[in-house]
C-alpha cells in the first residue's frame, strides 16, 4: 500500500511522535506541549536498519482496514486503466508478443538465406553464360578454328554452371541443418514444457505452458524496433504514482530543461520522506546547463509531475550543476500555522540565531540579527505583520534590547508594545517618526559609538556586552513607510529619508536592527538607497512577479522564486532570504494570536521591570530634571546639547514633538522655553553651558550641573 494514501493528519499521537523521531532532520519540540509522567517515561524504539513503520496503529483497526481496502480498489482500478491504455500502443503486451515471435523466427531463419540467394544468383548467371556460349557454337557459318574456340567456351560455361549448382545445393543443405538446429534450440523447450504440462496437469498444464511461452515471447519483444523500453509516459505523482528515474528525466526533457538526448544524473535514489509527505531526489544537470534554467521552469515541471506549482521545490546544491528536487504530495503550508517557540521561552539572547519560520521539510529557520536589517513585503493579508512579529517579540524578551516602533497605518498592531517600547508612534504621524529618528541619530547612536571608542574595538559583540552595560540592541521597526511619506511635508520627507539612511548604514556595527514592512516596497514605499542595504528579505504573497522581485531582488521571480505563486490559503508563507543563504527559501512564519502576543509582552514587561530597564515614559514620578539627567548620561560625554535633549524629551512627551510646519529655529525656541518653564515651576535653576560637538559649539547642560541641581532640590 502506498504511503501517500495514508492521511498525514493522523489522530494517533503515538504515530505522530514516532514519525517525528525518524524525520530526515530532528524536528523541533512543540512549544506548548507539556509532557506528563507517562510521556516522560515513554521512549522511542531503536531502529538501526531505518525500517520505520509506515502504517500507524489506527490503520489496523476496522475503520483502518476499510480505508486501506478502499485505497486498494482505487489503485487497482487505476492500474487496470493504465494497462488498457498501454495495449493500444507499440508497448502493449500483444505487440510485444508478436515482436518476440517475429524475432525468434528471424533468429531461426538466420543469415544463411543471403548465402543461398548469392549461390542461386551465381547459378542463374552461369546458366545464362552457358546458353549464350551454346548459341554462339551452334551457328553454322563459322570457320573451323573459331568453331573450336566457341566449343571450348561452351564447355567451360557448362562446367561453371555445374559447379555453381553444386555450391547452391550445398548452401541449401547447410542452411537447413543450421535452421533445424536453431529451431530445436528455440522450440524444443517450448515443446518440452507443453508436453510436460499436458502430461502432468492435463489441459490446465497445457494452458500454463502456453502462457509461459507467450510471456517469453513478450519478454523477447519488450524493446521496440527503435530499441526503446516501455515507460509509463502517463505516470505522474499527482495520480499517485511513484517517482522514478525515468519519470524525472522525462519531466526535465518535456520542460525543456535538458535536451531530448540528455539525461540528468541522479546523485541519490528517488525516495519518499520518512513522514510520507514528499518525494525527494538529488540530481546533477548535464554540462552547460545552469541550475537557474531548472529553477525557472517550475511551472513546466509541475505540469510534468501532475501537481500544482506550489508543490514543486528546487534548491541549489554546493555546485552550480547540483539540485535537490522535492515534490510534495499535497500543497504545503495549507494546514494550521505553526505555534512559535517564544510561547515557552523565558529570556531570549539576541546574540543567538532566533527561530522565525518552518521550511517545507519541517526544519526550523533561524536568523542571526547582529549586523542585519530586514524588509518584510507582501500584499494585504499575506501575513507580513505576523512574520515581522517574530523578531519583534524575540527582541522584547531580551532585556538589553530597546524598541523604537512606528506604524504608518495608524492601526493597533503595535499597541501591545507600548509598555516596553522606548519610543512608539501608533498614529502614523510623520512628526513623531521624525522625533524617533532624530533621537536615534543624535542621542542613541552617538552613545553607542562612544562605547566602541572607550573599549577600542571595531564593533559590538556578546563579550563586550558582558563587560559594559551600555551595550544594547536597538530595534527600529517602521510599518508602511509610504504612509508616513505621503503625510509628511517635503522638508520632513527629506529629513526622514536622510536620517533613516544614516541610521541603517552606520548602525549595523552597533547592534542597530532596522526592520521595514510594507505592502509593495517600491521607491515610493521604501527609498531605493535604503531598500538595497536591507539584507534579510521576506516576500509574502504578491500580485505580480515584479512586486516579488522588488522584495527579493531583480530576476528572482524568473529564477523560480516568485511570490505571486503563493496561494491565499497559505497564510504566513513567504520566501525568506537571509544574509546566511544565497537563495530564498519557502517558509511559513510562526504565528502568534493576539492573546499570545499579549502574554509574551507581559512576560517581557516583568523581565524588564526586574532588570530596571523599563522606558522612562512609563516610570512614575519622573520629572523634567530626571529626563535631562538621563539624556545627558545617555550621550556618554558628560553633557547634552539642546538638540539632543529635545530629541530625547520627544520620546516621552508630545509637547516636545516638532510640528509638521514648524521650522527648526521655532521648534528649538519653543522647546527651550518649555524646559525653562518646567524647571522654574520646580524652583530649579540649571546653568546653560557651551558644549563641544566636533567642530560645532552648541549650547546645552552639563551632567554635573544637572546632578547638583537635583541634589539641591532633594
Amino acid at each position: 500500500m502506498s504511503i501517500e494514501r495514508i492521511p498525514s493528519n493522523s489522530p494517533d499521537p503515538e504515530w505522530e511522535q514516532l514519525v517525528a523521531g525518524y524525520l530526515n532532520t530532528p524536528a523541533p519540540e512543540p512549544a506548548l506541549q507539556s509532557a506528563g509522567p507517562a510521556a516522560a517515561k515513554q521512549t522511542l524504539p531503536a531502529d538501526p536498519m531505518g525500517d520505520t513503520p509506515l502504517v500507524p496503529g489506527w490503520a489496523r483497526t476496522t475503520g483502518g482496514w476499510k480505508g486501506r481496502t478502499a485505497v486498494g480498489r482505487v489503485n487497482s482500478t487505476r492500474r487496470f486503466r493504465k494497462w488498457v491504455r498501454r495495449q493500444r500502443t507499440e508497448h502493449g503486451h500483444g505487440a510485444q508478443t508478436f515482436r518476440g515471435m517475429r524475432r525468434t523466427f528471424l533468429w531461426i531463419q538466420g543469415t544463411e538465406g543471403t548465402q543461398i540467394t548469392a549461390a542461386r544468383h551465381e547459378v542463374q548467371q552461369t546458366q545464362r553464360d552457358y546458353k549464350a556460349a551454346k548459341w554462339a557454337h551452334d551457328r553454322r557459318l563459322v570457320s573451323g578454328k573459331e568453331k573450336d574456340k566457341r566449343r571450348r567456351d561452351m564447355e567451360e560455361s557448362f562446367d561453371d554452371s555445374v559447379s555453381a549448382m553444386s555450391r547452391y545445393r550445398a548452401a541449401q543443405r547447410d542452411a537447413r541443418l543450421r535452421r533445424l538446429t536453431r529451431g530445436a534450440v528455440a522450440l524444443g523447450p517450448i515443446a518440452a514444457a507443453e508436453g510436460a504440462g499436458l502430461s502432468l496437469l492435463g489441459g490446465t498444464g497445457g494452458l500454463l505452458a502456453a502462457g509461459t511461452t507467450l510471456l517469453t515471447f513478450a519478454f523477447l519483444g519488450r524493446r521496440t524496433s527503435a530499441g526503446e523500453l516501455y515507460t509509463d509516459r502517463d505516470a505522474k505523482i499527482g495520480d499517485g504514482d511513484r517517482m522514478t528515474d525515468e519519470m524525472v528525466n522525462r519531466v526535465y526533457r518535456s520542460a525543456k530543461v535538458i535536451g531530448a538526448e540528455e539525461e540528468v544524473k541522479l546523485l541519490s535514489p528517488c525516495t519518499l520522506t520518512a513522514d510520507g509527505s514528499a518525494w525527494e531526489v538529488r540530481l546533477e544537470l548535464p554540462d552547460g546547463i545552469p541550475a537557474s534554467k531548472a529553477l525557472g521552469a517550475t511551472a513546466q515541471l509541475a505540469n510534468g509531475f501532475g501537481v500544482s506549482v506550489q508543490q514543486i521545490s528546487q534548491a541549489k546544491g554546493a555546485r552550480e550543476d547540483w539540485l535537490t528536487l522535492r515534490v510534495t504530495l499535497k500543497v504545503p503550508f495549507t494546514g494550521k500555522p505553526n505555534k512559535g517557540p517564544l510561547l515557552a521561552a523565558g529570556k531570549v539572547n539576541l546574540w543567538e540565531p532566533q527561530p522565525m519560520a518552518v521550511s517545507e521539510r519541517g526544519d526550523v529557520t533561524a536568523v542571526e540579527w547582529f549586523e542585519k536589517t530586514a524588509l518584510f513585503g507582501g500584499e494585504p493579508g499575506s501575513g507580513k505583520s505576523a512574520a515581522a512579529n517574530n523578531p519583534l517579540l524575540s527582541a522584547a524578551l531580551d532585556v538589553i534590547a530597546d524598541l523604537y516602533l512606528a506604524d504608518g497605518k495608524g492601526g493597533f498592531d503595535l499597541s501591545p508594545f507600548e509598555g516596553i517600547a522606548q519610543m512608539i508612534d501608533t498614529d502614523g504621524d510623520p512628526a513623531k517618526l521624525l522625533a524617533i529618528l532624530t533621537h536615534l541619530w543624535e542621542v542613541v547612536l552617538p552613545g553607542l559609538k562612544q562605547v566602541v571608542k572607550d573599549h577600542s574595538v571595531r564593533k559590538f559583540s556578546e563579550a563586550l556586552a558582558a563587560q559594559d552595560d551600555r551595550v544594547r540592541w536597538t530595534v527600529v521597526y517602521i510599518d508602511e513607510w509610504a504612509s508616513y511619506m505621503a503625510a509628511a511635508s517635503p522638508e520632513q520627507q527629506k529629513e526622514l529619508e536622510r536620517l533613516l539612511r544614516l541610521i541603517t548604514q552606520q548602525g549595523r556595527a552597533y547592534a542597530v536592527i532596522v526592520i521595514a514592512a510594507t505592502q509593495k516596497p517600491d521607491s515610493n514605499a521604501v527609498p531605493t538607497g535604503i531598500r538595497d542595504i536591507l539584507s534579510t528579505r521576506w516576500a509574502g504573497r504578491c500580485m505580480t512577479p515584479e512586486a516579488s522581485d522588488t522584495i527579493l531582488g531583480k530576476g528572482r521571480a524568473s529564477a523560480g522564486y516568485n511570490a505571486q505563486r503563493i496561494l491565499k490559503s497559505q497564510r504566513g508563507v513567504g520566501y525568506l532570504q537571509t544574509g546566511e543563504t544565497s537563495e530564498p527559501t519557502l517558509t511559513q512564519s510562526y504565528f502568534y494570536t493576539d492573546d499570545e502576543v499579549e502574554a509574551i509582552l507581559r512576560r517581557a514587561y516583568e523581565l524588564r521591570a526586574a532588570a530596571g530597564v523599563l522606558p522612562v515614559a512609563v516610570e512614575p514620578g519622573v520629572t523634567i530634571l530626571d529626563h535631562l539627567i538621563k539624556a545627558a548620561a545617555g550621550t556618554g560625554q558628560g553633557n547634552v546639547t539642546r538638540a539632543e535633549a529635545f530629541a530625547y524629551l520627544a520620546t516621552v512627551d508630545d509637547d516636545f514633538v516638532q510640528g509638521a510646519n514648524e521650522t527648526d529655529g521655532a521648534y528649538a525656541t519653543r522647546a527651550g522655553t518649555e524646559i525653562k518653564t518646567r524647571l522654574d515651576a520646580m524652583g530649579i535653576d540649571v546653568p546653560v553651558a557651551t558644549m563641544q560637538r566636533g567642530t560645532q559649539r552648541p549650547r546645552g547642560w552639563r551632567l554635573d550641573d544637572l546632578i547638583a541641581a537635583n541634589d539641591r532640590d532633594r
